[in-house]
């Protein structure tokens, strides 16, 4: 089993390659560096898309290569902390949209991530789970301040937004 030291290493090294990611704007190497040959990657999107990604080709083409190709420039996912438990590392980020608040805070939204790390440091599993209703209310202060992309509110935005809704009216009585 990967030692609690080698674990917190792999984590804070995670939590560089992020910083350098968001840097370039690139983010499909990290998919080789992390992930091993025949990791999983889940993200339900709060009901509205089932992204279940089966080996570390997968996670590339999907959630470190297609779907940051849609919008999402001058966008950041910085893990602000993490702690780790037997073979886990949990992380806490943020989804970070571009420029700043007036008062100087970020435009932001939580997230967690629960990765299980196999005996080499590659993982084997990472379970992402945010509040997308929250997401989709920071998109719109975002496109109030004239920073969110056009390309990402018509691929993105739009598309969760009516899965929300859909979603979330199902069962709802008449006003």
């Amino acid at each position: 089993m990967i030692s609690k030291d080698q674990l917190e290493a792999r984590a804070a090294e995670m939590q560089d390659a992020f910083v350098e990611a968001a840097r370039r704007n690139e983010w499909a190497w990290i998919a080789d560096k992390f992930y091993a040959q025949n990791c999983e990657y889940v993200c339900e999107y709060a009901g509205t898309m089932h992204v279940h990604a089966k080996s570390r080709d997968e996670i590339r083409a999907t959630h470190y290569g297609r779907d940051m190709l849609v919008g999402w420039e001058g966008w950041s996912f910085p893990i602000e902390r993490y702690t780790t438990h037997g073979n886990r590392i949990i992380t806490h980020w943020w989804n970070r949209g571009p420029g700043m608040r007036a008062d100087g805070s970020y435009f932001q939204t939580p997230g967690v991530s629960f990765i299980t790390v196999g005996d080499d440091g590659l993982f084997t599993y990472q379970l992402d789970l945010f509040d997308l209703a929250h997401q989709m209310r920071l998109c719109d202060e975002l496109e109030g301040a004239g920073l969110l992309s056009a390309q990402l509110k018509q691929s993105w935005v739009i598309p969760m937004k009516r899965k929300l809704i859909a979603q979330l009216s199902e069962n709802l009585p008449a006003a």
